[in-house]
Parts: C-alpha cells; structure tokens; sequence
C-alpha cells in the first residue's frame, strides 16, 4: 500500500511569516467615541469577572458534552437554567427552533415604547453547536460562554441600578451553525426585527478585530441517466456518472479564473452500485463561497453553467437544488462598533489585530453574516490557541478547553458586554454605526437575494 503524501507547510510557513511582519507594525483604529462612563463601564467589568466560575462551568460543561446542529439539548438546557438562576427570564425554543434561546433586560423589555420613538436595543449572540467527531474544535463552547456572561453582567448592573443605560439588551441563543444556518432561521422567524445592532465573538488562534468572512451556499445536482449493461449494449446508455465526472473536471479548470477568494468544494456522493451497470444516477454536493454578495450570486450561476453543460455532453438530466440549508452572506463588519470592541480588550491587556494582517485566504464561512447583512455587527476573533493551530482540528478542541479558553471566554463576556453598554449609552456612536450601516448599502432581503 502506498500512502498518501504530506502536503508541504511552505505556503503557511510563508504566510505565517508575512502576518509575523505586518504585526509589527499593525495599529487598531482608535475609537473616536466616549462610550459609558469610566465609573459605569468598571461596574459591569467587575460583574462580569464575578462570573469567571460560571463562564469556566460553561466552558467545560459544553465542551465535555458535545452536540451537533439542531441536537443542543443540553447545552442549550444548560445555558437557560444558568440564566435562570441569576434572576432572568429565558424562553427555550423560541423563534421556531427547539434549541434557540431569547432573553430580554432593559426598561423597554416589555416593549412599552414602540415606533420610531422606542429606546435603543441591541443583541448579544452566543453559539454552542460542536462538529461531528471532533467535538468543540470551533470552540463554540467559549463563544457560549462569552455571549451568556456579558448578558448576566448586564442584567446584574441593571438589577443594582435601574437606571444604569436606556434601552434593551436582548440574549439569543443560536443554534446550528456548523453546516447550517440556524441564525437566519431565526432571523426569519422575527429574532432582529426589533434589535439595531448584533455582537458576538469567535475563538480563534489570535486575537482580531476584523477577519474576512466568506458567505456560502450549498448546492446539489443530480444527473439522471439512463441504465444499461455495461459490456453487452453500453450505446444504449446514458451515463449519469460521466456528467458528474466531467462537471468535477470542469469545477477544477473554473476555479483558473475566479477571484482569489473564491472557494467552490466538490464531492460525488453517488455514482451507481456496480460496474457492469451504467450508472443512471450520480449526485453531487458542492459548496459555494466568495467574499461577496454580487461575487456569490455570479459564482452561483457559474457553477449553474457547468451542472447544464456537463449533462447536455453526457445526453443525461439534470436538477440543480440550491441550499438545502439557507446561504450564508459573507459578514458586513461595522467599524464604529469594532473600535469600542478594540477599546474594551485593550483594557484586558488584550490587542485586536485590524484587518488586512492575516491572509484573507485563511476564510472560513458564518451565518453571523446574515444578521450583519439585516442590522449592523462584529464578529471579532478572540485568541485561545497558539497560532499555528487551525480551526476544526483536534488541537483546537483542546485549546477550548484550556486555561486560555477560560480566559478568552472571560474576555470575551468583558469586550461583549463594554460595547454592548457603550451602544447603550453613547448616541453618538449609535448615529455613526447606522450611518456606516447604510452607506455600505444598507439592510438586504436576505431570503431573497439570490432569487
């Protein structure tokens, strides 16, 4: 048996050199805003560092059980009971998803003030699906415990002091975001219909203000032939499996002329039972991603093109169902936000990188990027793994459970709940976020941009 060959680390080594470089000399933008007051601000940091035993629970409870999209039972269970015992009302199920969680604070929370004339109210995100086999390996379980502690720390200030901040803060619990889009099936369902602005953060292997986000679309094609013996009457078939054949083929020289960030990833699932039997029927999975909305659409309909055109070859059929689970946009990050973000780490000794410093090669997919594309939001990275470890892999489940995740995930509550207080409480900042929100094109009909 011959074994596969080890791909080269060369091209990481290189780019891990030149991120190595431009972090010498990267700055994050400073806030131009005041944000909460100094006394306030301090306030909800010593709530939320009151917390680390519970984050620490979340963390290691979660990551020590975990559940793949849609089957968060007990990790969701686990987070309503914990909010349930600091005092606060949680709904389980809600927004049409068994494993979805809303929680509300604030003195319009009952939603006395209505219209045009309603207080400010923003969400905070918090993740806890994990991966088939590999467990927590995104760290979903820190981004659980970071969303659920800056809400408590919140809600805590507001039970001391009433009149704390104005407006809202709402908690939801997403589920499924790992192969799914669990947010914009509650978005559909009404989960930001009432919210102005979204906030989470993701664990990553370095701290970062801003990342790319490629959005995604998931696809499938079936190619229907027509079945014959193989040897004896081969003329009298139409082979499924050569227009899948030939569509892969043809994915690979595409991919010679697409924009660098985009991605398109193929498998042929089904191909036929027997090699003397023409195949009558071969089905394709694909993944589409790409930096942008427009660039997404137009890589959609590419690989539209190469399904047709593979079967009008082959003299086969073909049916082209597009996302099975709703598209992914890439995320729209807001930077009015992301400098409070960058102001609230510095203070735990922490220093977001801005963008542009790690390869937007290096590009993963979220559904967060829906909600950015509805109401303005970040979804910066918080930094629990040493650097050369990368994303879904074991070694990344480790680092989610270790004393950097359990800093990360106290963090990363204190950097959620200082910008959440800073929308809050600063006018200003929130005029400059929905400003920046609409000259960037504003909200997007979502369910039906790639109709």
């Amino acid at each position: 048996m011959t074994s596969a060959a080890t791909p080269s680390p060369a091209y990481l080594n290189q780019l891990d050199a030149e991120t190595g470089r431009r972090m010498e000399t990267a700055q994050a933008s400073v806030s131009p805003f005041a944000g909460a007051s100094a006394e306030l601000s301090a306030a909800v940091e010593a709530q939320v560092d009151a917390l680390a035993a519970d984050l620490n629970d979340v963390v290691h409870t979660l990551h020590g059980d975990p559940e793949t999209a849609y089957e968060e039972h007990r990790s969701a269970a686990f987070l309503v009971d914990l909010l349930r015992r600091h005092g606060i009302k949680a709904e389980l199920g809600a927004h049409g998803l068994p494993t979805a969680i809303r929680a509300e604070i604030g003195a319009a929370a009952a939603g006395e003030v209505a219209g045009a004339d309603r207080e400010p109210a923003i969400a905070i995100l918090s993740e806890y699906d994990a991966l088939p086999e590999v467990g927590h390996a995104c760290g979903h379980n820190v981004i659980a415990a970071t969303g659920a502690g800056a809400f408590i720390a919140l809600a805590k200030t507001l039970e001391e002091n009433p009149d704390a901040f104005p407006g809202r803060v709402v908690f939801l619990g997403t589920p499924a975001e790992e192969g799914h889009s669990g947010k914009e099936v509650m978005a559909r369902n009404g989960a930001f219909d009432d919210v102005d602005a979204a906030i989470m953060v993701h664990p990553y292997a370095m701290d970062l203000a801003e990342q790319v986000w490629l959005g995604r679309r998931l696809l499938t094609v079936t190619f229907s032939g027509v079945a014959a013996h193989a040897s004896a009457q081969p003329f009298m078939g139409r082979n499924a499996l050569d227009a899948a054949t030939l569509a892969y083929s043809a994915i690979g020289l595409l991919r010679q002329q697409l924009p660098p960030v985009d991605r398109v990833h193929a498998i042929i699932t089904e191909g036929g039972q027997r090699p003397s039997v023409i195949p009558e029927k071969a089905v394709m999975k694909l993944y589409a991603r790409s930096k942008y909305p427009e660039t997404l659409k137009d890589l959609s309909a590419r690989l539209e093109d190469v399904a047709r055109g593979a079967a009008l070859m082959t003299g086969t059929g073909v049916t082209i169902d597009w996302d099975e689970h709703p598209p992914s946009l890439p995320v729209r990050t807001n930077s009015a936000l992301t400098g409070r973000w960058v102001h609230a780490q510095q203070r735990r000794g922490r220093s977001p990188l801005p963008a542009g410093v790690v390869s937007e090669t290096i590009a993963a997919s979220t559904d967060f990027g829906n909600v950015s594309y509805r109401i303005p939001g970040i979804h910066p990275l918080i930094g629990i793994a040493p650097a050369d470890v990368a994303l879904h892999t074991r070694a990344f489940a480790d680092a989610a459970a270790s004393p950097a995740a359990e800093s990360g995930a106290l963090d990363g509550a204190a950097g959620l709940a200082l910008t959440a207080l800073d929308y809050l409480c600063d006018p200003e900042l929130r005029a400059a976020a929905a400003r920046e929100f609409a000259a960037a094109g504003g909200p997007v009909d979502v369910a039906r941009y790639f109709d």
